[in-house]
């Protein structure tokens, strides 16, 4: 519910440029009170810019900022905090160790006339700050111990104790699973009603839709489609922020087989497996569907060797395959684009050349000494067929955008020759462009013959994609179901039932 016409904050025809890069190009946005504004584009569009500016952190070359009709200027981050403009990142930034009540304070702690900490105050003003929210957190919890949904309230209430009425939301949702999603959701609705502005970035454009009241769409820096003349639906957006009619935002091949390629009987661990048991097929993408939490990730870890099974067993083409740890997988020709590719995933040191040869090094060496010549020429086609920036050659991956990095993680399988690929979130944090280019990716896979284990927290891309689904509780998958007989309303109940109420009843 907007609470008036004027804006609470309004750029007009802001610029910012930087070397050889003009990143906002005369930008115009509106942001109501009592309103949540989506923000839009792919990466390098100039969001990021655009957020820095709101949130104090560098100044406009050009343009004017006004608040509430009047000019105005956001100076530093202290400023635009003074100011009621929050901004939380999609880097948490509280610290694990400290409780619930100690992270919200941060920084700003109540104290005594002494001058000392009042602690008492901090735990009263915590609790009232999570009832304000309508959060069931304990105020004393550490925060470390809390699930990662749990985290992203602690980091918003941060934002409702310094009284923002500005919030700035980067990529909130892209490690929460569906329900997590739908609590964070609830409480920005809660906001919302009591006059918050929120300024919500994602590339998660199907929940965008579900969420926004109002979006602007942003490209090499400009404005190309804003509130009041673009719809807010999935495909208008696609087309605006690709700049071309994208037909299908799943552009989904069907290339299975009845060829079982890998075989996986009653695998357990110690680390959340208790019964895995499901066949992939040769050119099939298999989803695993379940809630945050349900074993999917866990059981990708067993097959690739990262932790060991205590019972089960694993046939890959019909040969018992033994997987003592992740070169015994690598070696058998499995592999694993990991759910978090900063800390999992890739070197940020090297450049794409050396990440995607690093699991196959035996393939590009002589008596011992890598052939440079060779990873070169290998790499370098890899780069050209998936379309990864040329800078990648040159500049190590951390200067690269994510939809960039998670395509180097992928082409490292690619080199390697891989048969069966488990793919662990691969669209987690990426546009919608590098998106699209991932699903073309496992077309081609698939059609090439090779075979998917894919994870996702995105219930539409995991019914898109997929051929079947397995669905997993409890580290168990209960059933598996073609991909075709079930809708989002399934997948929710089906992944989330609990032993009493089990998953075969729920989506007959």
């Amino acid at each position: 519910m907007k609470q008036g016409n004027t804006p609470l904050w309004e750029f007009v025809d802001v610029s910012k440029a930087y070397p050889g890069v003009l990143a906002n190009d005369k930008v115009c946005i509106s942001l109501l009170e009592g309103s949540i504004h989506g923000l839009l584009g792919e990466n390098g569009c100039g969001k990021s810019t655009l957020i820095k500016t709101l949130s104090g952190v560098q100044q406009p070359d050009s343009g004017k900022i006004y608040y509430k009709g009047k000019a105005s200027q956001i100076s530093s981050p202290q400023d635009a905090r003074d100011k009621g403009i929050a901004t939380v990142f999609q880097e948490f930034s509280i610290v694990p160790t400290l409780s619930v009540a100690e992270n919200i304070f941060l920084g700003n702690m109540p104290v005594t006339r002494l001058g000392v900490i009042d602690w008492t105050t901090v735990q009263s003003r915590a609790a009232a700050v999570l009832a304000e929210m309508e959060v069931d957190i304990d105020p004393e919890a550490i925060t470390g111990n809390l699930s990662v949904g749990e985290q992203q309230l602690v980091e918003i209430a941060k934002a409702v104790a310094m009284d923002a009425r500005m919030i700035i939301l980067d990529e909130p949702t892209a490690a929460l699973g569906e329900e997590e999603i739908e609590q964070l959701h609830g409480l920005l609705r809660t906001m919302r009603s009591k006059g918050t502005s929120i300024l919500y970035v994602s590339h998660r454009l199907d929940e965008v839709e579900r969420i926004v009241d109002e979006v602007t769409i942003m490209r090499s820096g400009r404005v190309v489609r804003a509130s009041g003349e673009t719809e807010i639906n999935v495909t208008e957006i696609v087309s605006a922020m690709v700049g071309e009619d994208i037909s299908e935002h799943y552009p989904k091949e069907h290339n299975a087989t009845e060829e079982v390629v890998l075989a996986v009987q009653g695998l357990k661990t110690k680390n959340g497996v208790t019964d895995a048991t499901f066949d992939l097929h040769r050119g099939e993408v298999l989803g695993l569907g379940g809630v945050l939490g349900s074993g999917r990730t866990e059981i990708a870890r067993a097959l690739f060797g990262v932790d060991r099974l205590t019972a089960g067993q694993v046939h890959l083409n019909g040969q018992l395959l033994t997987v003592r740890n992740e070169m015994d997988a690598i070696k058998a020709g499995l592999a694993l684009v990991p759910e978090n590719r900063k800390y999992d995933g890739l070197f940020f040191n090297f450049r794409a050349s050396g990440n995607i040869t690093a699991a196959s090094l035996d393939e590009i060496s002589r008596l011992g000494v890598l052939d440079l010549g060779s990873e070169s020429e290998g790499t370098k086609r890899l780069i050209r067929e998936l379309e990864i920036s040329l800078q990648a050659e040159q500049k190590t991956v951390n200067f690269l955008s994510g939809g960039n990095q998670q395509k180097i993680v992928i082409a490292r399988w690619l080199f390697s020759d891989a048969e069966v690929l488990i793919f662990d979130e691969p669209t987690q944090g990426i546009d919608i462009g590098a998106k699209i280019a991932v699903y073309r990716l496992i077309n081609a896979l698939t059609r090439a013959g090779k075979s998917i284990l894919l994870i996702s927290s995105d219930h539409d891309e995991l019914l898109a994609m997929s051929d079947r689904i397995a669905v997993v509780q409890h580290g168990s998958v209960t059933r598996v179901v073609p991909a075709s007989e079930l809708n989002h309303d399934d997948l929710v109940r089906a992944s989330a039932a609990t032993a009493e109420h089990p998953a075969t009843e729920e989506i007959q």
